[in-house]
Protein backbone atom coordinates (compact mmCIF):
# COMPACT_ATOMS: atom_id res chain seq x y z
CA UNK A 1 0.00 0.00 0.00
CA UNK A 2 2.85 2.50 1.20
CA UNK A 3 4.51 1.72 -2.56
CA UNK A 4 1.61 2.35 -4.28
CA UNK A 5 0.59 5.67 -2.30
CA UNK A 6 4.65 6.13 -3.15
CA UNK A 7 4.06 5.83 -6.89
CA UNK A 8 0.55 7.89 -7.09
CA UNK A 9 2.82 10.82 -5.34
CA UNK A 10 5.77 10.32 -7.49
CA UNK A 11 3.58 10.32 -10.71
CA UNK A 12 1.37 13.48 -9.48
CA UNK A 13 4.92 15.44 -8.77
CA UNK A 14 5.73 14.70 -12.35
CA UNK A 15 2.93 15.61 -13.36
CA UNK A 16 2.55 18.76 -11.38
CA UNK A 17 6.63 19.36 -12.71
CA UNK A 18 5.75 18.62 -16.53
CA UNK A 19 2.44 21.49 -15.90
CA UNK A 20 4.75 24.28 -14.51
CA UNK A 21 7.82 23.63 -17.09
CA UNK A 22 4.69 24.32 -19.75
CA UNK A 23 3.22 27.52 -17.74
CA UNK A 24 6.95 29.04 -17.24
CA UNK A 25 7.83 27.94 -21.51
CA UNK A 26 4.62 29.84 -22.43
CA UNK A 27 5.28 32.87 -19.82
CA UNK A 28 9.04 32.95 -21.45
CA UNK A 29 7.86 32.94 -24.82
CA UNK A 30 6.58 36.71 -25.48
CA UNK A 31 4.77 37.48 -28.63
CA UNK A 32 5.19 41.45 -29.77
CA UNK A 33 2.06 42.49 -31.58
CA UNK A 34 2.60 45.36 -34.55
CA UNK A 35 1.03 47.37 -37.12
CA UNK A 36 1.68 50.46 -39.27
CA UNK A 37 3.47 51.75 -42.68
CA UNK A 38 3.81 49.55 -45.13
CA UNK A 39 6.85 51.58 -46.44
CA UNK A 40 9.29 49.56 -43.83
CA UNK A 41 6.82 46.48 -44.05
CA UNK A 42 9.31 44.10 -45.75
CA UNK A 43 12.03 45.11 -43.48
CA UNK A 44 10.31 44.39 -41.01
CA UNK A 45 8.92 41.26 -41.54
CA UNK A 46 12.89 40.22 -42.26
CA UNK A 47 13.31 41.74 -38.72
CA UNK A 48 10.72 39.60 -37.61
CA UNK A 49 12.45 36.33 -39.07
CA UNK A 50 15.59 37.20 -38.15
CA UNK A 51 15.49 38.27 -33.97
CA UNK A 52 13.52 34.63 -33.40
CA UNK A 53 16.74 33.20 -34.69
CA UNK A 54 18.51 35.41 -31.95
CA UNK A 55 16.05 35.17 -29.57
CA UNK A 56 13.59 31.89 -30.02
CA UNK A 57 11.40 33.58 -26.96
CA UNK A 58 10.03 36.72 -28.75
CA UNK A 59 8.08 36.40 -31.55
CA UNK A 60 7.75 39.46 -33.50
CA UNK A 61 4.49 39.97 -35.63
CA UNK A 62 4.07 42.61 -38.04
CA UNK A 63 1.01 44.14 -39.78
CA UNK A 64 1.04 46.42 -43.03
CA UNK A 65 -1.54 48.49 -42.22
CA UNK A 66 -0.54 52.13 -43.12
CA UNK A 67 1.47 54.83 -40.98
CA UNK A 68 -2.17 56.13 -40.46
CA UNK A 69 -3.66 53.28 -39.31
CA UNK A 70 -0.61 52.30 -36.84
CA UNK A 71 -1.09 55.90 -35.40
CA UNK A 72 -4.64 55.26 -34.26
CA UNK A 73 -3.78 51.72 -33.14
CA UNK A 74 -0.91 52.88 -30.93
CA UNK A 75 -3.22 55.63 -29.62
CA UNK A 76 -6.27 52.47 -28.96
CA UNK A 77 -3.78 49.97 -27.47
CA UNK A 78 -4.49 47.37 -29.55
CA UNK A 79 -0.49 47.08 -30.37
CA UNK A 80 2.33 46.34 -28.41
CA UNK A 81 4.48 48.90 -30.91
CA UNK A 82 2.97 51.18 -33.88
CA UNK A 83 4.97 52.65 -36.71
CA UNK A 84 4.66 55.10 -39.08
CA UNK A 85 6.90 57.09 -41.72
CA UNK A 86 4.79 60.50 -41.03
CA UNK A 87 6.50 61.52 -37.23
CA UNK A 88 3.36 61.34 -34.44
CA UNK A 89 2.37 65.01 -33.96
CA UNK A 90 2.61 66.94 -30.39
CA UNK A 91 -1.55 66.26 -30.39
CA UNK A 92 -1.14 62.66 -31.71
CA UNK A 93 1.31 61.58 -28.89
CA UNK A 94 -0.42 63.51 -26.25
CA UNK A 95 -3.02 60.41 -26.22
CA UNK A 96 -1.17 57.68 -25.85
CA UNK A 97 -1.73 56.76 -22.06
CA UNK A 98 1.67 57.05 -20.51
CA UNK A 99 2.90 58.35 -23.33
CA UNK A 100 4.71 57.32 -26.50
CA UNK A 101 8.63 57.08 -27.96
CA UNK A 102 9.41 57.60 -31.40
CA UNK A 103 12.27 55.29 -32.30
CA UNK A 104 14.04 55.74 -35.90
CA UNK A 105 14.71 52.21 -37.60
CA UNK A 106 15.85 53.23 -41.33
CA UNK A 107 15.54 55.80 -43.36
CA UNK A 108 14.90 55.31 -47.49
CA UNK A 109 13.72 56.33 -50.79
CA UNK A 110 9.97 56.80 -52.26
CA UNK A 111 9.78 55.87 -55.98
CA UNK A 112 8.26 57.46 -58.68
CA UNK A 113 7.23 54.38 -60.66
CA UNK A 114 5.77 54.51 -64.13
CA UNK A 115 4.17 52.06 -66.57
CA UNK A 116 5.45 53.00 -70.04
CA UNK A 117 6.44 50.05 -72.05
CA UNK A 118 9.95 51.10 -74.21
CA UNK A 119 10.59 54.27 -71.87
CA UNK A 120 13.36 54.01 -70.08
CA UNK A 121 15.84 56.71 -68.34
CA UNK A 122 12.18 58.72 -67.91
CA UNK A 123 13.26 62.46 -66.04
CA UNK A 124 10.65 64.90 -64.95
CA UNK A 125 11.46 68.50 -63.53
CA UNK A 126 9.76 70.07 -60.90
CA UNK A 127 7.22 71.76 -62.93
CA UNK A 128 6.21 68.22 -64.13
CA UNK A 129 6.41 66.14 -61.26
CA UNK A 130 4.16 68.72 -59.41
CA UNK A 131 1.74 69.63 -63.04
CA UNK A 132 1.28 65.34 -63.27
CA UNK A 133 -0.23 65.08 -59.66
CA UNK A 134 -2.29 68.27 -59.48
CA UNK A 135 -4.32 66.84 -62.68
CA UNK A 136 -2.96 69.94 -64.65
CA UNK A 137 -0.72 67.30 -67.04
CA UNK A 138 -2.51 64.68 -68.53
CA UNK A 139 -0.78 63.16 -71.26
CA UNK A 140 2.95 61.51 -71.56
CA UNK A 141 3.78 64.05 -74.60
CA UNK A 142 3.12 66.73 -72.86
CA UNK A 143 5.44 69.73 -73.80
CA UNK A 144 6.49 69.72 -69.67
CA UNK A 145 8.09 66.61 -70.38
CA UNK A 146 8.91 66.14 -73.71
CA UNK A 147 11.33 69.29 -72.88
CA UNK A 148 13.78 66.98 -70.84
CA UNK A 149 13.42 63.80 -72.57
CA UNK A 150 15.38 64.60 -75.61
CA UNK A 151 15.40 61.44 -77.39
CA UNK A 152 12.75 59.54 -75.63
CA UNK A 153 9.68 58.69 -77.80
CA UNK A 154 6.59 59.37 -75.58
CA UNK A 155 3.37 58.15 -76.51
CA UNK A 156 0.07 60.32 -76.30
CA UNK A 157 -1.14 57.60 -73.90
CA UNK A 158 -2.82 59.33 -70.90
CA UNK A 159 -1.22 60.04 -67.54
CA UNK A 160 -2.86 57.86 -65.06
CA UNK A 161 -1.42 59.17 -61.44
CA UNK A 162 -2.31 55.90 -58.27
CA UNK A 163 -2.10 57.31 -55.24
CA UNK A 164 -3.09 55.77 -51.54
CA UNK A 165 -6.18 54.71 -50.50
CA UNK A 166 -5.22 54.46 -47.27
CA UNK A 167 -3.90 57.33 -44.51
CA UNK A 168 0.25 56.95 -45.22
CA UNK A 169 3.89 58.14 -44.59
CA UNK A 170 4.64 57.30 -47.60
CA UNK A 171 2.00 59.79 -49.13
CA UNK A 172 3.22 62.40 -46.32
CA UNK A 173 6.72 62.19 -47.40
CA UNK A 174 5.87 62.81 -51.47
CA UNK A 175 3.45 65.30 -50.83
CA UNK A 176 6.04 67.29 -48.21
CA UNK A 177 8.60 67.11 -50.94
CA UNK A 178 6.25 68.40 -53.79
CA UNK A 179 4.68 70.67 -51.77
CA UNK A 180 8.30 72.60 -51.05
CA UNK A 181 9.04 72.58 -54.73
CA UNK A 182 5.55 74.08 -55.73
CA UNK A 183 3.80 76.63 -54.04
CA UNK A 184 0.70 76.06 -56.29
CA UNK A 185 0.89 72.42 -54.69
CA UNK A 186 1.45 73.50 -51.60
CA UNK A 187 -1.81 75.51 -51.35
CA UNK A 188 -3.84 72.87 -53.35
CA UNK A 189 -2.39 69.29 -51.89
CA UNK A 190 -0.31 70.26 -49.08
CA UNK A 191 2.01 67.87 -47.05
CA UNK A 192 -0.38 65.48 -45.92
CA UNK A 193 -1.02 61.71 -44.73
CA UNK A 194 -4.38 61.77 -46.51
CA UNK A 195 -4.13 64.11 -48.84
CA UNK A 196 -6.94 65.23 -50.73
CA UNK A 197 -6.36 64.43 -54.52
CA UNK A 198 -7.76 65.38 -57.52
CA UNK A 199 -11.09 63.37 -58.96
CA UNK A 200 -10.15 61.12 -61.40
CA UNK A 201 -6.88 59.42 -59.86
CA UNK A 202 -6.68 56.19 -58.88
CA UNK A 203 -5.80 54.67 -55.78
CA UNK A 204 -4.24 51.58 -54.12
CA UNK A 205 -3.94 50.64 -50.29
CA UNK A 206 -0.56 50.43 -49.01
CA UNK A 207 2.81 50.06 -51.00
CA UNK A 208 1.63 47.15 -52.28
CA UNK A 209 -1.64 48.34 -53.84
CA UNK A 210 -0.38 51.31 -55.64
CA UNK A 211 2.57 49.64 -57.37
CA UNK A 212 0.26 46.80 -58.29
CA UNK A 213 -2.51 49.34 -59.86
CA UNK A 214 0.36 51.09 -61.28
CA UNK A 215 2.10 47.56 -63.28
CA UNK A 216 -1.01 46.93 -64.52
CA UNK A 217 -2.30 50.14 -65.94
CA UNK A 218 -0.71 51.66 -69.35
CA UNK A 219 0.20 55.22 -68.69
CA UNK A 220 0.56 54.74 -64.64
CA UNK A 221 2.65 56.45 -62.44
CA UNK A 222 2.51 56.40 -58.34
CA UNK A 223 4.85 57.31 -55.41
CA UNK A 224 5.85 54.05 -53.18
CA UNK A 225 8.76 52.66 -51.87
CA UNK A 226 11.96 52.04 -53.79
CA UNK A 227 11.88 48.62 -52.92
CA UNK A 228 8.41 47.82 -53.97
CA UNK A 229 9.15 49.10 -57.64
CA UNK A 230 12.34 47.72 -57.73
CA UNK A 231 10.26 43.52 -57.09
CA UNK A 232 7.67 44.83 -59.12
CA UNK A 233 10.33 45.36 -62.11
CA UNK A 234 8.92 49.09 -62.64
CA UNK A 235 10.79 52.03 -63.75
CA UNK A 236 11.54 55.22 -61.98
CA UNK A 237 11.91 58.45 -62.61
CA UNK A 238 14.52 60.85 -62.52
CA UNK A 239 13.64 64.10 -60.56
CA UNK A 240 15.46 67.30 -59.19
CA UNK A 241 17.12 67.65 -56.20
CA UNK A 242 17.61 71.08 -54.49
CA UNK A 243 20.47 71.61 -56.66
CA UNK A 244 18.70 71.58 -60.06
CA UNK A 245 20.35 68.10 -60.60
CA UNK A 246 17.97 64.98 -61.96
CA UNK A 247 18.56 61.97 -59.79
CA UNK A 248 16.53 58.50 -59.59
CA UNK A 249 16.62 56.58 -56.47
CA UNK A 250 18.94 54.17 -55.05
CA UNK A 251 20.56 53.48 -52.04
CA UNK A 252 23.61 55.43 -52.33
CA UNK A 253 21.59 58.33 -53.63
CA UNK A 254 19.40 58.32 -50.38
CA UNK A 255 22.60 57.87 -48.04
CA UNK A 256 23.53 61.08 -49.78
CA UNK A 257 20.52 63.20 -49.11
CA UNK A 258 20.11 61.22 -45.47
CA UNK A 259 23.58 62.48 -44.51
CA UNK A 260 22.94 65.36 -42.93
CA UNK A 261 20.05 65.02 -41.09
CA UNK A 262 20.18 65.89 -37.43
CA UNK A 263 18.23 63.82 -35.16
CA UNK A 264 16.55 66.04 -31.70
CA UNK A 265 15.96 64.49 -28.46
CA UNK A 266 12.66 63.34 -29.42
CA UNK A 267 14.23 61.29 -32.38
CA UNK A 268 11.34 63.53 -34.82
CA UNK A 269 12.71 64.61 -38.15
CA UNK A 270 10.17 66.21 -40.35
CA UNK A 271 11.78 68.34 -43.03
CA UNK A 272 14.61 66.42 -44.82
CA UNK A 273 16.15 68.84 -47.53
CA UNK A 274 18.77 68.44 -49.37
CA UNK A 275 20.87 69.55 -52.32
CA UNK A 276 22.61 66.10 -52.97
CA UNK A 277 21.46 62.62 -53.80
CA UNK A 278 17.97 61.93 -54.07
CA UNK A 279 15.36 63.93 -53.03
CA UNK A 280 12.45 62.29 -52.03
CA UNK A 281 13.46 60.72 -48.93
CA UNK A 282 12.72 59.77 -45.50
CA UNK A 283 12.62 58.21 -42.16
CA UNK A 284 10.26 55.52 -40.31
CA UNK A 285 9.78 55.41 -36.91
CA UNK A 286 8.75 52.36 -34.39
CA UNK A 287 5.66 53.59 -31.71
CA UNK A 288 7.08 52.77 -28.86
CA UNK A 289 3.84 53.16 -26.12
CA UNK A 290 6.51 53.44 -22.37
CA UNK A 291 3.67 51.65 -20.61
CA UNK A 292 3.61 48.17 -21.79
CA UNK A 293 0.91 45.37 -20.67
CA UNK A 294 3.06 43.22 -19.07
CA UNK A 295 6.41 43.73 -17.39
CA UNK A 296 7.86 40.43 -19.74
CA UNK A 297 6.66 42.49 -22.90
CA UNK A 298 8.39 45.62 -21.85
CA UNK A 299 11.15 43.54 -21.21
CA UNK A 300 10.99 41.79 -25.05
CA UNK A 301 10.48 45.49 -26.81
CA UNK A 302 13.29 46.67 -25.23
CA UNK A 303 15.35 43.93 -26.53
CA UNK A 304 13.71 44.30 -29.78
CA UNK A 305 14.40 47.52 -30.25
CA UNK A 306 18.18 46.71 -29.14
CA UNK A 307 18.34 43.99 -31.26
CA UNK A 308 16.94 46.25 -34.42
CA UNK A 309 19.39 48.88 -33.68
CA UNK A 310 22.33 46.78 -33.38
CA UNK A 311 22.29 43.38 -35.34
CA UNK A 312 19.33 43.90 -37.36
CA UNK A 313 20.78 47.35 -39.20
CA UNK A 314 22.71 44.86 -41.37
CA UNK A 315 19.38 44.03 -43.43
CA UNK A 316 18.65 47.64 -44.20
CA UNK A 317 21.34 47.14 -46.85
CA UNK A 318 19.71 44.09 -48.41
CA UNK A 319 16.29 45.48 -48.63
CA UNK A 320 17.89 49.24 -50.06
CA UNK A 321 16.73 51.08 -46.74
CA UNK A 322 19.39 53.19 -44.76
CA UNK A 323 20.91 52.62 -41.59
CA UNK A 324 20.45 54.30 -38.24
CA UNK A 325 23.51 56.40 -37.37
CA UNK A 326 25.21 54.66 -34.70
CA UNK A 327 24.96 57.18 -32.17
CA UNK A 328 21.78 57.99 -32.74
CA UNK A 329 21.01 54.14 -32.21
CA UNK A 330 22.91 54.17 -28.95
CA UNK A 331 20.91 57.00 -27.62
CA UNK A 332 17.66 55.78 -28.69
CA UNK A 333 18.06 52.33 -27.04
CA UNK A 334 18.96 54.21 -23.74
CA UNK A 335 16.18 56.41 -24.06
CA UNK A 336 13.85 52.98 -24.81
CA UNK A 337 15.91 50.85 -21.65
CA UNK A 338 14.82 53.98 -18.98
CA UNK A 339 11.71 54.83 -20.02
CA UNK A 340 9.31 51.38 -21.14
CA UNK A 341 7.72 49.97 -18.12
Amino acid sequence: MQFTNFGRLTTLAAVAVSVLGTQLAAMADVTLSGAGATFPQALYERYAREIRKAHPDIKMNYQGVGSGGGIKQTIAGTVDFGASDSAMTDAEMAQVKGGVLLIPTAGGAVSVAYNLPGVKGLKLSNKALSGIFLGKITTWNDPAIVQDNKGLNLPSTAIKPVVRADGSGTAFIFTNHVSAISPEFKGAVGASRDPKWSSGFLKGKGNPGVAATVKQTPGGIGFMEYDFALKNGLSSVAVQNGSGKYVAPSLKAANQALSDIEFPANFRAFDINSKQGYPIVGMTWLLIPKVQKTPAKAQAVKTMVKWILTSGQQFNDDLSFTSVPSAVAQRAISVVESSVK
